[in-house]
């Protein structure tokens, strides 16, 4: 199975591409952040499109022309990275950064800790946690992991 890889242009971020890729973050969400209850994730999916339309850098998969993973960046910072969960586990996240990382020269990120998984997964991608928050951006206890890019010597 062929997956692409697209930037989308702010302009070209239309209605029915946001609803694709909110479907996409939701079912992915769902599977990898169960700390979080049902309703903080309805909450949380409110300002899914906002961040959409507004992220400088929204690189998009797609397999057989649907939208089954993403990654939003601004300036070198990965804000965000999602991969259905059927997609899980075929090298699309690894694509995605290397991308970024390549494209954008992203080298730093934060993480839930209570997402293990997505944690080992940027460790894995030589991401190293520097510093831990107590709270998310929105006040709530769920910590957050700051991560840079390994320095290579």
């Amino acid at each position: 199975m062929e997956y692409d890889i697209k930037e989308i242009k702010k302009q070209d971020r239309n209605l029915n591409l946001i609803r694709e890729i909110v479907k996409v973050w939701e079912i992915s969400v769902k599977k990898t952040h169960l700390f979080l209850s049902g309703g903080e994730i309805e909450n949380i999916k409110a300002y899914v499109p906002d961040m959409l339309k507004e992220i400088p850098y929204l690189t998009v998969v797609e397999k057989d022309n649907h939208i089954v993973a993403f990654m939003g960046v601004d300036g070198r910072k990965l804000e965000m990275l999602f991969v259905s969960p059927s997609e899980i586990g075929m090298g699309i996240g690894r694509k995605l950064m290397e991308y970024g990382i390549k494209k954008y020269f992203v080298n730093e990120l934060c993480v839930n800790e209570q997402n293990p998984n997505a944690k080992g997964f940027y460790e894995h991608m030589e991401f190293i946690v520097y510093k831990r928050d107590e709270l998310d951006e929105q006040g709530n206890p769920y910590p957050i992991l700051h991560m840079k890019l390994k320095e290579i010597k």
